[in-house]
């Protein structure tokens, strides 16, 4: 059973803001002691960070739940709430966020460090103190704690490799990559033994060092999703270098020509990502030791093929040369990315919907927290709503959309009657 996990779904919140406090001064020597209730606290968030010592997103098969800490409410004497504990999240390098509902791209998280913020926790309420003015020298009222932002990802690993090994199965991808790096894939001598992708370090020297990607075996169609199709096909991207293997067996005593060989890797990766065809490519003939190269008729195209066998070692050093190259020069050429974080734009203003005739409904981040922040239940508590909704605008929005006395206006998960 394969322990390797390359996509996820992952439900994060962040954690709740704590209420604010009323609260006023009781000390003996002071007759009419004044508000003094404290701010709730901010609630935590949950950050998205890539971690190089997270190889998958196994964590997140059974447990796709991850939730900040809430904040702690405010006190009497001015005593602030605690902010609730972030959350941290680890997730593999190369890891693309996206949006499970819209598929919109939120985050690439490619190098270690890289961290996005998934949820915002909430905002911590005002307590009575924050309310106290020249006409209102008695607030008996304060904010409650903002709910955190919630929502669900999809987390998708895309593998950080140098060379991308393509071929067939069982054309020798996985015994390559054990020879020439510390990496052990599982190796048998049947179609789709790699059924997880693989990574390998290659270090010739102090100065050079490449990672090898050893990606499960393409069929012809793959590209139209037959075998392992796009489940694998997507780790191809990232590689700088493409390593065409082809089967010297499959020549000998198959009739399947190296060009043909060729022709349907090169055909299911232009499919997929036409780009993919412009990368550097190395091609391989693997084999070398069950059938004799000079038998073999390459029918060469332009593209420099090599001859190797990775059983007895035979013309692996020269292959390991030329990929070595081939990676240092597309470097030299594509600078490393960037890990990529989408800023979202907070929204101002407000918007007047028309639900039906004696009907409203207005949205907009301000005026929302305006109301889901404070008690609506108190005389007090609805004068400053009323109060802030006007300074906000929200009644001359309310007139111009045609209400009149009576009509019913939502704002969030709460109704009111308008007056003019």
């Amino acid at each position: 059973m394969s322990h390797f996990v390359d996509e996820s779904q992952l439900n994060v919140r962040g954690g709740d803001g704590g209420a604010g406090c009323v609260s006023f001064r009781r000390e003996g020597p002071v007759a009419m002691g004044g508000p003094n209730g404290g701010d709730g606290g901010k609630g935590g968030d949950v950050w998205l960070v890539a971690d190089h010592n997270v190889a998958s997103l196994l964590a997140f098969r059974d447990h796709p739940h991850r939730r900040a800490g809430n904040g702690v409410h405010g006190k009497g004497k001015d005593l602030h709430g605690r902010s609730g504990t972030d959350q941290i999240v680890a997730v593999p390098e190369g890891t693309i966020v996206t949006d499970m509902y819209t598929g919109d791209i939120l985050a690439e998280l490619l190098h270690h460090g890289d961290r996005w913020l998934a949820a915002a926790g909430g905002r911590g309420g005002r307590g009575n103190a924050k309310f106290l003015s020249n006409k209102r020298r008695a607030p008996s009222f304060a904010e409650q704690g903002e709910h955190g932002e919630e929502r669900w990802l999809k987390l998708e690993l895309r593998l950080m490799a140098d060379v991308g090994l393509v071929g067939f199965p069982n054309v020798g991808k996985s015994t390559f990559i054990s020879v020439i790096s510390a990496a052990k894939p599982k190796i048998a001598d049947y179609p789709f033994t790699t059924l997880e992708p693989n990574l390998g370090v290659v270090r010739l020297d102090d100065e050079t060092e490449f990672v090898v990607a050893d990606i499960p075996g393409l069929i012809e169609g793959a590209s139209e999703g037959k075998g392992l199709g796009h489940q694998f096909l997507r780790h191809v991207e990232r590689a700088r270098v493409m390593c065409l293997m082809v089967d010297l067996v499959a020549v000998a005593f198959e009739g399947i020509s190296v060009a043909e060989q060729e022709r349907v890797l090169l055909e299911e990766l232009g499919r997929y990502r036409p780009e993919l065809l412009e990368r550097p490519r190395v091609v391989v003939a693997t084999k070398a030791d069950v059938v004799d190269p000079a038998d073999v008729d390459f029918e060469a195209n332009g593209v420099d093929r090599f001859v190797m066998s990775a059983v007895t070692g035979d013309g692996v050093r020269p292959v390991v040369g030329a990929l070595a190259a081939a990676v240092d020069e597309a470097r030299k050429r594509t600078p490393e990315r960037e890990g990529v974080v989408l800023l979202r734009p907070v929204l101002t203003g407000s918007v007047v919907e028309r639900i039906d005739e004696h009907e409203f409904r207005v949205t907009g981040r301000d005026v929302e927290r305006v109301v889901a922040l404070n008690d609506v239940s108190t005389a007090d508590a609805t004068a400053y709503i009323s109060h802030r909704l006007e300074r906000l605008g929200v009644d001359k929005l309310l007139a111009k959309a045609g209400a009149v006395d009576g009509d019913v206006v939502w704002i969030g998960e709460f109704s009111f009657d308008y007056r003019a």
